[in-house]
């Protein structure tokens, strides 16, 4: 299986990103600053595992915002695809289309991964918590889509305290 070695590690600079949204509108790092981001990059839309994970995220989501925090959802797929997944699975935060790769090749989470037993370029799911200062405060590498949203709601208690 390809393993993913990520470059950036907690306390490197978030590499800085302009996307749209599903609803059309433009995000970007720089427009975050002085709040936690929650950057997750999941493969597709609409798969079994990238949706329990988003959903974890929606249940979560007013405890996360509680503590000050944007959860943003970043893959390949087109704002149209995007709009559908979130509207299917009622999803109040944003879902980056991040359709030319940029994003997740700065963040290093584009690269070789096995799949149904071949080798080939996808992204990875990753999730990096990214502090007010625009440095990263935390990575997971693997994620367990059932429980991730708990262990980010765990690691922003520790880092931005209670609400």
């Amino acid at each position: 299986m390809a393993e993913l070695k990520l470059k950036l590690k907690v306390g490197d600079p978030a590499p800085a990103f302009v996307a749209l949204t599903q609803t059309g509108e433009t995000v970007s790092l720089a427009g975050l600053r002085g709040r936690w981001v929650v950057l997750y990059f999941y493969p597709k839309d609409n798969t079994p595992g990238c949706t329990k994970e988003a959903c974890g995220f929606r249940d979560n989501w007013t405890a996360i915002q509680a503590r000050g925090a944007v959860v943003l959802g970043v893959s390949a797929d087109s704002v149209k695809s995007h709009e559908k997944f979130a509207g299917l699975f009622k999803l109040p935060f944003p879902l980056l289309a991040d359709t030319d790769r940029k994003i997740v090749t700065a963040y290093g989470v584009f690269a070789a991964k096995s799949f149904m037993g071949r080798i080939g370029l996808g992204i990875h799911r990753v999730t990096f918590l990214i502090g007010p200062d625009g440095r990263i405060a935390a990575v997971w590498p693997k994620v367990k889509t059932a429980e991730h949203a708990a262990e980010v709601l765990a690691a922003l208690e520790q880092h931005a305290g209670p609400p």
